[in-house]
């Protein structure tokens, strides 16, 4: 019996590491993430039925709070997670706000914005999209701007850190033993791809399509984080994307709509070039715009840090109880 329950503690005990094995980390930091965000949607649920009935101003004012609110929270779990768990700082995760982050940042930005204003350009040229209008709806639009501006802001921290920080990370610090560095990097890498992409399967007019397609997008995110060991581009690039997506040229985001918009568009294409319904990441045009993207941030990295291999803190944790 003594020597049953040591096999099984080893399967879930990692006792040179001092911490859960990396399939038990991740269903535990999926477990307590979910549950601090059904725990803050249910919260917020019952503040807003006791509260007496807002206004216009006030109703887009709550959205924008309660955006915020769930970013906090999920930054707040993988934070928790990480300490009692993975035995990692959230600086671990791809959160080490040094002023090389920020720079990386401001790549990503830049990076997403303009990717997104190429494909805007190339379909206006070939007559695949016509303007309808602009700064819609002209009452609420700067409202509806700066509340698209948050959500996406959110969006981009919050995918990015779960999808890339904890998960690629614990993935492949789980194979690493297995398949080496290189084999373990790529396995991580396709595996949050791939749950990335999947999470957007139920999103309106998806397809199995679409759903590579993002999935495709999620390497472009990943390659930054793989290289530096940052989250800075990824993040960056993730929310210029999305916002310059639907928040600046009106274009559906995963098949989503966007109420307030700089300009507003009409589609005429055809949907295999440009995503149709759910948006350019559906299309050829958005696909080409992400392999472009992914050689933009190789080059970036191998320009600014004069090499290009796994970051170690991939591979190799800085467990917090070494300190």
């Amino acid at each position: 019996m003594v020597a049953i329950a040591r096999f099984f503690r080893r399967l879930v005990w990692n006792a040179d590491e001092r911490r859960p094995r990396a399939p038990v980390r991740l269903v535990g930091g999926i477990v307590v993430v979910v549950v601090a965000l059904v725990g803050a949607a249910l919260s917020l649920q019952s503040l807003r039925s006791v509260l007496p009935p807002f206004t216009l101003v006030e109703s887009s004012l709550f959205v924008v709070v309660v955006t915020a609110l769930t970013g906090v929270v999920s930054v707040v779990a993988v934070a928790l997670v990480g300490w009692f768990v993975d035995r990692r700082r959230l600086s671990d995760f791809g959160l080490d706000l040094d002023r090389d982050w920020w720079i990386d940042l401001g790549f990503g930005l830049a990076l997403g914005g303009a990717l997104m204003t190429a494909i805007f350009g190339v379909e206006l040229a070939l007559g695949w999209v016509v303007v309808t209008g602009t700064f819609v709806p002209p009452e609420s639009f700067l409202r509806g701007f700066l509340a698209v501006c948050v959500l996406f802001l959110v969006v981009g921290v919050q995918e990015e850190l779960l999808a890339r920080g904890y998960l690629l990370t614990n993935v492949c610090e789980g194979l690493v033993g297995w398949l080496g560095e290189r084999g373990a990097t790529g396995v991580a890498v396709v595996v949050s791809s791939l749950v990335f992409g999947g999470l957007h399967l139920g999103n309106p007019n998806a397809t199995l399509v679409s759903t590579l397609s993002i999935s495709l997008a999620g390497v472009m995110l990943a390659v930054g984080y793989v290289l530096t060991g940052d989250l800075a581009i990824p993040i960056g690039l993730h929310i210029s994307w999305n916002l310059f997506q639907g928040a600046v040229y009106g274009f559906p985001v995963s098949g989503l709509g966007i109420d307030a918009t700089v300009v507003a568009v009409s589609q005429r294409g055809p949907d295999l070039w440009t995503g149709g319904a759910f948006g350019p990441e559906a299309g050829l045009v958005g696909i080409t715009a992400i392999v472009l993207g992914t050689l933009a941030t190789v080059g970036y990295v191998r320009l600014r840090y004069r090499f290009l291999a796994v970051h170690p803190s991939l591979t190799v944790p800085d467990l917090r109880w070494r300190d």
